[in-house]
């Protein structure tokens, strides 16, 4: 029998990982969260049925300006058969609050990312908006106009966020008619703001430029 190598019991594992299953909604959250131990429980298993051992080493920085600690996770991937072969992870980073909670926190938030990253794990999401898309036909206008509407405005990318929906975040803003409307939707969604805060910054900015646009939008009379 053929001895895999690294890379080849990796495929192996990621063909094999089971799907990640969100839980229940709590503590007044929004959206189901993707929990680091089911993330690593999957992750753990499909790797060592497959003769694989991960290892994480941890750089952390205190940023000022924003008041957080960044974590940093580094993950070795070592194989158990031949402990000289290793694949790198790196660059999975997160931030956490500048208390006894915050360091493990991010650590566990860089650690689920490396490996969702690692293995690319199914968390039971069809595409980045939660729905199933139906593809355009070929050749279609539909297809053409949003492809230009897309190059025309060129619009940064929606930063998605495993734990919390971004992106139906920024819907339920852009959906409001009143500043009514506006508000409700900002009490709704104002814990996990807070959450991306601490621990996306990318994707805090991203909800609150919406929100700042459509609040600007209905003061003034604008419907759009």
């Amino acid at each position: 029998m053929t001895k895999k190598n690294i890379y080849q019991k990796l495929h192996a594992a990621c063909l094999s990982a089971g799907a990640v299953k969100k839980a229940a909604k709590a503590n007044g959250m929004h959206f189901n969260p993707l929990l680091h131990d089911k993330v690593q429980e999957v992750a753990t298993q499909a790797l060592l049925d497959n003769g694989l051992y991960a290892t994480c080493n941890y750089l952390t920085e205190i940023v000022p300006n924003i008041k957080q600690v960044m974590v940093v996770c580094t993950m070795k991937i070592y194989d158990v058969d031949d402990p000289t072969q290793h694949i790198l992870v790196d660059g999975c980073s997160a931030f956490g609050n500048l208390d006894k909670f915050g360091t493990g926190n991010a650590m566990s938030y860089s650690r689920k990312y490396a490996f969702l990253n690692l293995l690319n794990l199914k968390t039971g999401i069809k595409d980045e908006d939660g729905y199933d898309p139906k593809p355009f036909e070929q050749d279609s206008p539909e297809q053409s106009e949003e492809q230009n509407s897309l190059e025309e405005s060129k619009e940064e990318p929606t930063y998605l966020d495993e734990t919390i929906d971004v992106e139906e975040m920024k819907r339920a803003l852009k959906a409001t008619n009143s500043l009514a409307e506006f508000n409700e939707v900002k009490d709704l969604i104002r814990k996990d703001v807070d959450f991306l805060m601490r621990n996306n910054l990318r994707a805090y900015r991203q909800v609150t430029d919406i929100a700042e646009t459509r609040e600007y939008q209905l003061t003034n009379g604008q419907q759009s």
